[in-house]
């Protein structure tokens, strides 16, 4: 299960964030990157973030250990910006943080930041596994910190939960937005990768994971749909989307290919 603190201090908002995430301290004192399930993203992005996050670290990918923060109601009580007043109103309960890693940077490839190419391929396979659009040169989401490279902000990961209707129709998807990906140039290991990585993602893998997520996070469809239960629907994308690997890594191959 992933640990839960109170946060008992509001730090300062990370502005560059589209959520506007924010440093806290809690009650371990420990500090947090706070993100907020009363954000314009919603809860969906937080479950995004602890499914993608913790499949990542299962991988053998670096991620700040997520946590479950408690936000009460007088953490904001004081706080001058309206914006950030109503954001913490908004989030009263539970919500998500990341470590804080202090002193950690933003991985520039322009900079000639190191990455190897056994990094470089696992991460291009697993963003094109949970269809993560988010991993750009211009948005890179990789942090360098103690000489390692660490993987955040997974909120726009697994997409399809805002149209279910979607889901096994991308599941199946070759994934085109590989392309963009900003470790594709050093991938030079996908088929070797591949090979390692899918015996990993077993269901009873996708499962221990699935638990991990509040089930209040978990939106639920009109009421005039069917049954639904998330952590199946979720599970099913996966194991279909395992089943599309071989798709994928020739589309990121294909993608890197054209790069040289």
């Amino acid at each position: 299960m992933l640990r839960t603190v109170r946060a008992t201090r509001y730090v300062t908002p990370l502005r560059e964030g589209g959520s506007l995430p924010a440093i806290v301290e809690a009650d371990d004192l420990g500090l947090y990157v706070l993100k907020f399930r009363g954000a314009g993203q919603g809860s969906l992005a937080l479950v995004a973030e602890v499914i993608a996050g913790e499949l990542a670290r299962m991988l053998g990918l670096r991620v700040p250990e997520l946590v479950l923060v408690e936000v009460d109601h007088a953490l904001g009580r004081n706080e001058p910006d309206q914006e950030i007043r109503e954001l913490l109103q908004a989030s009263t309960g539970l919500n998500l943080a990341l470590d804080y890693l202090p002193g950690s940077l933003t991985f520039d490839p322009a900079a000639g930041d190191p990455i190897d190419e056994e990094t470089a391929s696992r991460t291009v396979w697993f963003d094109s596994f949970v269809v993560n659009v988010d991993r750009t040169a211009r948005n890179p989401n990789l942090l360098t910190w103690h000489k390692a490279l660490y993987l955040i902000d997974h909120g726009a990961a697994l997409y399809f939960h805002h149209n279910w209707r979607s889901a096994l129709q991308l599941a199946a998807n070759r994934f085109a937005p590989i392309r963009q990906h900003v470790l594709l140039p050093w991938a030079a290991r996908l088929p070797q990768v591949d090979e390692c990585l899918r015996p990993l993602v077993s269901e009873s893998q996708i499962n221990r994971i699935l638990e991990l997520v509040p089930e209040e996070w978990f939106l639920p469809r009109s009421t005039t749909e069917a049954p639904f239960d998330a952590r199946t629907a979720y599970r099913e994308f996966f194991l279909h989307r395992l089943q599309a690997a071989s798709d994928f890594v020739e589309e990121a191959m294909c993608a890197r290919a054209e790069l040289f």
